[in-house]
C-alpha cells in the first residue's frame, strides 16, 4: 500500500493538525507494510498557480512557453505531485482553518491535482472523477465551532471545499477527523484533542 501523507500548517510545535495527521498515519501503518511519502508543504514553498507552475500534463501549462531552468525545476516537482496523488491508495491530509478555509499551501498543492485527463474529465453529462478508489482522509483544526448546527455554519469553508474538490476528483467519501473550538479555552480544547484521538482510533486500519 503507498500512503501520501500531507501537512499543511504554518506551525509547527504545537500544530494540532500536524500532531493528528501523524497520529493518523501511525494508526494506518501499525503492522502493516506500507510505503508512506511524506509533504510538508510550508516547507516546499509552493509557488501559486500559473502556467508554468502547472503540471505539464495540463493544457494550459504549454501557454507558458518555454521555460528556464528555475521554471522548470518547478514544473518538475508539480509533476512529481500529480503523480505522487495518482499513486497513494491512501491521502491522510493535515488542514487546519485559516480565516474560514484552507490554508493557501493547500490550495496550491490541489491546484496541481486538478489536471483533465488526470483526476477529472468532462463528457456530455457534466464532469467525471477519475481519482476514485482512493482513500482520503484529513485532519481538520479550527478555532470556532462551525458545524451544521452553529451560528457560524455559512463561514466554514475548508471542510466543504475539501469535501467538494475530492468529490469533484471521484473520490466521494473523504473521512474527516475533527478538532474544533480550539481558541475557546482549555477546557474546550483538551475536550476537543481528546475526542479528535479518540477518532483516530477508531479509523478502520
Amino acid at each position: 500500500m503507498k500512503l501520501l501523507h500531507i501537512d499543511a500548517s504554518i506551525l509547527a510545535g504545537g500544530s494540532v493538525s500536524r500532531d493528528l495527521s501523524a497520529l493518523i498515519v501511525e494508526r494506518l501503518t501499525a503492522g502493516a507494510q506500507v510505503e508512506v511519502t511524506y509533504r510538508d508543504l510550508v516547507a516546499d514553498n509552493l509557488p501559486h498557480l500559473t502556467p508554468a507552475t502547472l503540471p505539464s500534463a495540463h493544457p494550459v501549462s504549454a501557454m507558458a512557453g518555454p521555460l528556464d531552468a528555475a521554471a522548470q525545476a518547478d514544473r518538475d516537482a508539480s509533476d512529481r505531485m500529480l503523480e505522487e496523488f495518482l499513486a497513494a491508495d491512501v491521502v491522510v491530509i493535515g488542514a487546519p482553518m485559516y480565516n474560514f478555509t484552507i490554508p493557501s499551501q493547500l490550495k496550491a498543492w490541489i491546484d496541481r491535482l486538478a489536471v483533465p485527463g488526470k483526476t477529472f474529465s468532462y463528457s456530455a453529462n457534466g464532469p467525471v472523477g477519475l481519482a476514485g478508489g482512493k482513500r482520503v482522509i484529513v485532519a481538520v483544526a479550527r478555532g470556532g465551532f462551525y458545524g451544521p448546527e452553529s451560528a457560524a455554519a455559512s463561514a466554514e469553508h475548508a471542510e466543504s471545499y475539501l469535501r467538494s474538490v475530492f468529490g469533484f476528483m471521484g473520490i466521494t467519501q473523504p473521512e474527516f477527523i475533527l478538532a474544533e473550538g480550539l481558541a475557546g479555552g482549555d477546557h474546550n480544547k483538551a475536550k476537543a484533542l481528546a475526542s479528535a484521538r479518540d477518532a483516530v482510533q477508531q479509523l478502520a486500519a
